[in-house]
């Protein structure tokens, strides 16, 4: 994720972060899913999704939203 992508991030409102949240959850456990049926597919794309989620979940708790 570039630094432009960190900061679309950041201007989104808390709305739009949990929406984001919830995409990324959802696809990382469809991801998973198929990986462990073994119908894998851009496998390496799991780790920029968690990292992606921790970014999203940073930003909530700087704003004071605890989870």
């Amino acid at each position: 994720m570039s630094p432009r992508e960190v900061e679309e991030l950041r201007g989104m409102t808390n709305e739009e972060l949990f929406e984001r949240l919830r995409d990324v959850e959802k696809e990382y456990f469809l991801m998973e899913a198929k990986r462990l049926l073994g119908a894998a597919e851009k496998i390496h794309l799991s780790r920029s999704l968690r990292k992606e989620k921790a970014r999203i979940l940073t930003i909530l708790r700087e704003r004071g939203i605890k989870l």
